[in-house]
């Protein structure tokens, strides 16, 4: 009965033309970094996109193409948005690991924004999701009841080039760990359908794809409990030195005490979660703050040895905030010893120096 019940849900998903989402108050994305917007470096592999991962190419934009004159050109919201390519025998998938496994019997809220390239000369019938617990692989993998599709009879994904929402419900087995967004037909090429039929030459459907989420659907359930931010989140109150003010500004920087790396690498150790998670959990609830992560040194050992681990270690502490689901847009950033606030002199000043903090660049 309960794969029955699956099996409904999925026939009320639906795609959206020209409406933007209505404003209700955020939920917790289980999607990390949803919106693309948080990278490592700028590049057009979309593996730079932390977490998201690529089976074939998937392309990586950060701005509107100069070639585009479509009149929703560009990104949904931000700067950032992905390219799929689909041909008669070719086809790309964009994968992610979710915030957390889903859990049985709860019904989760999916979206993301689809737009159709002004170049493409087919559309597809369908585009959609698959939630597995071991990722995909191969179209074994595939199962119709663990999906959120869309799925046109006729004509296809296009709007005159305009985003479409693809959104949908989906309950859940329990253990899903992986997303996965693409085109899930068996042969892709009876998917596609020729925008003109008097055109002749190779079908190629490519659509930009933005802003996907994933949410607990308040409307199923009666209690929606306050989300936490991984098992070693803590209340407040409980033992953590994370102290940041009501009236913080853009330029202040906050100080992470409890951040603790294996000795001189880049790599956090377990005793740092519950600073890091009272961090992630500030972040969830303050949606539009821009923060840059920033690592100090102290002065022992080769300039440019301390410059490097200063900002690999920020860079660690900035992944893992957006592997837990914070959405923020964020920065991280390296100074090396350049910017002390103790003496280097004595092993105390040097523990000092050797520091990750936060900035606000903007609120």
């Amino acid at each position: 009965m309960r794969r029955f019940l699956g099996t409904i849900l999925l026939v009320h998903c639906m795609a959206t033309y020209g409406q933007l989402p209505t404003e209700v108050k955020p939920q917790k994305n289980l999607v990390p970094n949803g919106s693309f917007e948080n990278y490592r470096r700028k590049s057009s592999d979309v593996r730079r996109a932390i977490p998201w991962r690529q089976i074939e190419t998937i392309d990586y934009y950060h701005n509107p193409l100069k070639n585009d004159t479509t009149a929703d050109k560009g990104a949904f919201q931000g700067n950032c948005y992905t390219g799929f390519r689909f041909r008669k025998k070719y086809k790309e998938f964009l994968q992610v690991r979710l915030v957390e496994s889903l859990h049985r019997g709860t019904i989760y809220e999916f979206s993301m924004e689809v737009r159709l390239a002004f170049w493409s000369t087919s559309v597809l019938r369908s585009f959609g999701a698959l939630f597995s617990k071991g990722g995909y692989r191969a179209p074994k993998d595939v199962d119709r009841a663990n999906m959120v599709d869309t799925v046109f009879s006729k004509g296809g994904l296009h709007n005159n080039y305009k985003w479409i929402t693809v959104k949908g419900f989906y309950k859940a087995d329990g253990g899903e760990k992986y997303l996965t967004i693409g085109n899930f037909s068996p042969v892709i090429k009876k998917d596609m359908v020729r925008i003109n039929v008097f055109k002749f030459g190779p079908k190629e459907s490519y659509y930009f794809v933005d802003d996907i989420k994933l949410v607990k659907a308040k409307k199923f359930e009666e209690v929606i409990a306050m989300e936490r931010v991984g098992p070693n989140y803590q209340e407040e109150g409980e033992d953590s030195t994370l102290e940041i003010k009501n009236d913080i500004k853009v330029g202040d920087k906050v100080m992470l005490n409890n951040i603790f790396f294996v000795n001189g690498k880049y790599y956090l150790l377990p005793e740092s979660f519950v600073e890091l998670n009272k961090l992630a959990h500030y972040l969830l609830k303050n949606p539009d703050l821009e923060i840059q992560i920033n690592g100090h040194s102290d002065n022992v050992g080769l300039s440019f040895m301390n410059q490097r681990v200063s900002e690999l270690r920020a860079r660690e502490v900035f992944e893992y905030l957006i592997k837990k689901g914070v959405q923020n847009k964020l920065y991280f950033k390296g100074f090396g010893s350049a910017l002390p606030i103790a003496s280097n002199s004595t092993e105390e000043g040097r523990a000092k120096n050797r520091r990750v903090e936060f900035e606000i660049i903007k609120k």
